[in-house]
């Protein structure tokens, strides 16, 4: 199984970007996918959760500007961010947890970072 990100860039603030996660591999379900980002010297940080039921989180930071969902027939979830800030530049991580079907249970995965930067 494996989570690959993409959908990062370079974007004026106000601007708007779409991240994508595609799960791949042999998988039973999705559970929890959640989008995390990092700048260097500070810890990764949680910017978006949703369930497989579809419930969502976001912090105060990015709520009511970043919307998290899924397409559980793809595998897929997105991260929508209206309204970019330059201090929302940062790599761009999604986390999954994943059900493979040589599995017992969930497993959590990472995929690799995408690159947002915002400019002023």
């Amino acid at each position: 199984v494996q989570l690959q990100a993409s959908g990062g860039g370079l974007v004026q603030a106000g601007g708007y970007l779409r991240l994508s996660c595609a799960a791949s591999g042999s998988i039973v379900s999705l559970g929890t996918m959640s989008w995390y980002r990092q700048t260097p010297g500070k810890q990764r940080e949680l910017v978006a959760y949703i369930t497989s039921g579809g419930t969502t989180n976001y912090p105060d930071a990015v709520k009511g500007r970043f919307t998290i969902s899924r397409d559980n027939a793809k595998n897929t979830v997105y991260l929508q961010m209206h309204s970019l800030k330059p201090e929302d530049t940062a790599v761009y991580y999604c986390d999954g947890f994943i059900w493979p079907k040589m599995g017992r249970g969930y497993n959590d995965y990472w995929g690799q970072g995408t690159q947002v930067t915002v400019s002023s």
